[in-house]
């Protein structure tokens, strides 16, 4: 997987839920561990590398939107 890839899944499927409980601002700190956590699970169900999980940094626009 891409990290092309990845981070379409994360904004479609995971940063949606973390937008949820996010009340009147944008809880930057909840992000960044969702994003580390996707990553997390991802390369310990083996779709991601170690090499990727090492790199994998959350995008700025998921910061700011």
């Amino acid at each position: 997987m891409t990290k092309r890839e990845f981070d379409k899944i994360f904004k479609n499927e995971v940063l949606p839920q973390v937008k949820k409980n996010e009340l009147n601002t944008i809880d930057k700190p909840a992000r960044r561990q969702a994003y580390n956590n996707s990553v997390d699970f991802y390369t310990k169900d083996g779709i991601l590398t170690q090499k990727q999980f090492n790199n994998f940094i959350i995008p700025n626009n998921f910061l700011t939107k």
